[in-house]
């Protein structure tokens, strides 16, 4: 593409026409991103108003303020097992193997703000003209004089605080998904137990119906009904025994192992499922623009949108003349030592350039660039709906599951009341076996509904610490690199 090139005394009398082609490129943005910044402001005007207090206490329990994920469950166990999930998991090192990339990116950009000096040694040999060595020495460099080196740097600087906030994000979803993982290992294990009892009294009645038959008492029917039920129960049992399984494989794979063998010999221990689930404490809700303001995910979508920003105004800018200087030694001789600059030759150059005929290739690239910012808008404006979205989702869902624990609970109670009076009834002779194992199932029906629920009450507290923006642990230490690279400020 052609250049004009214009000589150093003209520069001055140019420069004055400048500004205007700069607010003339200006100009020429459409309305469409003012808009969708204006609707970013009104909408985070109003997630200002989505909750007026802080929310100490949900369903009745007092909430607590919590500095991580991990101190919402603590465990031993558990805690050694978040360790090497962040130590071990390919995904995660991709991830901050990214963030790495980026960095060394930015390092280069940064270079284009800087002068750059070449050194270049040459020699030849002629039949006329014999040896012949020169050397040069040069140094070249673009004055910044609209910041478009400048924006361009602190477009790469926003690209890294991006992908810092997308580990930092990847990182808490890989806490919370050991946690939830390790929950539901627990739940499934009490799921095989309450339906190994429940397997045991439906065995026995059908036993009870069979020989109730058998006298003529009781018909066909009702036999069926009952191997009908003790092999539906069969079919559940079998899936809880493959859902452990999957689970434990899933748990296995966030943990970056392959194996189980390849785990035991790397001197890994084996996860010692309790018989209990442990209490996990309910988070603290904060004010909202505190809760929201602390989230990975939205910290990387806003820092995508400064950076989309940023090189839209690297694209207008690109329309506007460059000026740049140049500096040269350089000296020659027949021999090696007599080239060495011993008696160099300098030359300066100024060199003014502007674009004056693309086909509307920058016009072009400035708008890709604007919609990719606007692009960007309605990114960060879909994840703060998601985050806000989130939060009282799980909030709700705290709610709803506490009433439907508490329900069960009190079903629960009945049931054994009930299960206590038909027992003393059975030994006196007053209900035959059949009812007693009848009351017994419900019993039994509701114990595994009450383990299901519980598990799934626990596990929607750490979905609301992840969505409050709770780190995964208190320390950001990178177990891969060192724990500065978490800490940088990036500008």
């Amino acid at each position: 593409m052609p250049f004009l090139a214009f000589p150093l005394p003209l520069i001055p009398r140019t420069a004055r026409l400048l500004p205007v082609m700069l607010l003339a490129g200006c100009a020429s943005l459409s309305g469409e991103q003012q808009a969708v910044q204006q609707t970013l402001m009104d909408e985070q005007a109003s997630v200002q108003q989505w909750q007026a207090t802080p929310v100490t206490s949900v369903a009745g329990e007092e909430a607590v303020e919590s500095n991580s994920l991990l101190s919402l469950l603590p465990d031993e166990q558990l805690t050694q097992l978040v360790k090497q999930s962040l130590a071990a998991n390919p995904g995660l090192q991709q991830t901050w193997l990214t963030l790495q990339i980026l960095r060394s990116e930015q390092r280069g950009v940064e270079a284009g703000q800087l002068p750059q000096a070449d050194l270049g040694f040459a020699a030849s040999r002629g039949e006329n003209t014999g040896n012949s060595f020169s050397t040069e020495l040069s140094v070249s460099w673009e004055l910044d004089l609209w910041a478009k080196l400048a924006d361009s740097s602190s477009a790469a600087a926003a690209d890294v605080a991006e992908q810092l906030a997308l580990y930092q994000s990847a990182r808490d979803s890989q806490v919370a998904a050991v946690m939830s993982t390790w929950l539901q290992l627990i739940q499934l294990h009490n799921a095989i137990e309450w339906q190994a009892l429940r397997l045991a009294a439906l065995g026995k009645n059908e036993q009870a119906i069979l020989q109730r038959y058998r006298r003529g008492v009781g018909d066909l029917d009702d036999l069926d009904s009952a191997r009908s039920a003790l092999a539906s129960a069969e079919s559940s049992q079998a899936d809880n025994r493959y859902q452990l399984a999957a689970a434990k494989r899933s748990l296995r794979t966030l943990l970056g192992q392959v194996t189980d063998t390849a785990a035991e010999s790397a001197g890994s221990a084996g996860v010692a499922i309790p018989d209990d689930y442990p209490a996990v404490l309910m988070p603290l809700v904060d004010l909202p623009e505190q809760t929201l303001a602390r989230r990975p995910d939205l910290q990387a979508a806003w820092q995508a949108l400064e950076a989309a920003d940023l090189r839209t105004r690297v694209a207008y800018k690109d329309m506007l003349p460059s000026l740049s200087i140049s500096a040269a030694l350089s000296d020659s001789g027949r021999s090696p030592a007599a080239s060495l600059l011993t008696d160099p030759v300098w030359s300066l150059l100024g060199q003014l350039t502007a674009p004056l005929f693309r086909g509307g290739e920058l016009k072009a690239a400035a708008r890709t660039a604007e919609l990719t910012a606007a692009q960007s808008a309605q990114a960060y404006r879909e994840t703060l709906l998601t985050a806000v979205t989130e939060v009282e989702n799980a909030l709700d869902q705290e709610v709803a599951l506490e009433r439907q624990q508490a329900a069960i609970q009190r079903a629960l109670l009945s049931a054994r009341a009930n299960e206590e009076r038909y027992l003393r009834r059975y030994r006196s002779g007053l209900v035959d076996l059949l009812d007693l194992l009848t009351v017994q199932q419900s019993r039994y029906d509701l114990e595994g509904t009450l383990n299901t629920l519980t598990y799934q009450r626990l596990s929607n507290r750490i979905t609301l610490g992840l969505a409050l923006g709770l780190p995964g642990t208190a320390s950001l230490k990178n177990t891969t690199g060192s724990s500065s690279e978490l800490s940088t400020e990036t500008r």
